[in-house]
């Protein structure tokens, strides 16, 4: 898995970022609140594992403010702050587990398995559906076809990958090299204009056609699916 690891002791952020790597897993490891969240909303993680006192943002506003552009990304709390307050306060922030220190690392290991586990079976059962929805738009990835107010949109094949895309990561910033690794299957390439130019092809045939568009522009970062 990919996680990013909010933790500003170095020497334990070091044992734990070690350990994880240990087990096969990627660590993204901050020491400051805002860098982590600008990574978080710049890409894709599996997990989170948020310190609670931290520089810059606490790992609690971090969290909140992933929350509220509908990042989904399971969460860990790690943290001293161990009241029971707070715990409440981490789970209602859309914490999906709670651990103290000091924790022994195999504890912690295990609930990083439970939580990827669990992230693994709800991808599973996504990629198993045969039909996206967001609101009135669906998209049947069987028949090949996208309607939006029971009106057919016609796509051509890669405006429909680019859609398909973007539906399975509503509310989470979407950059331009992660479009262009996906579904071009390109390295980044600062000269090309395809995937500017198929977003405005989609958005002709999506958005403009109605009163509420559906693919937003963050400038400088990326795009944004949803309303």
């Amino acid at each position: 898995m990919r996680i990013l690891f909010l933790e500003d002791d170095s020497q334990l952020g070091s044992w734990v970022t070690n350990g994880l790597r240990e087990e096969g897993h990627v660590i993204d490891h901050f020491e400051d609140g805002k860098d982590a969240l600008m990574a978080a909303m710049a890409q894709e993680y599996d997990l989170l594992i948020l310190d609670r006192m931290v520089p810059g943002l606490d790992g609690l506003a971090v969290l909140k403010s992933l929350r509220a552009s509908k990042n989904t990304t399971p969460a860990l709390f790690l943290t001293a702050v161990g009241e029971v307050d707070a715990r409440v306060e981490g789970f209602d922030a859309g914490g999906d587990d709670y651990l103290t220190k000091p924790f022994a690392f195999a504890e912690l290991s295990a609930r990083v398995g439970a939580l990827g586990r669990r992230r693994e079976g709800l991808e599973a059962r996504q990629a198993e559906a045969t039909v996206l929805r967001h609101g009135d738009l669906s998209l049947d990835l069987l028949a090949r076809t996208c309607k939006r107010q029971d009106q057919q949109i016609e796509l051509l094949a890669k405006e429909f990958k680019l859609l398909e895309y973007l539906m399975r990561r509503p509310g989470r910033l979407v950059t331009r090299t992660m479009l262009l690794e996906q579904v071009w299957d390109m390295s980044f390439d600062p000269t090309t204009s395809v995937v500017e130019t198929h977003i405005s092809r989609l958005r002709t045939k999506i958005d403009k056609p109605f009163d509420t568009p559906l693919i937003r522009t963050r400038r400088g970062e990326g795009y944004v699916f949803g309303r």
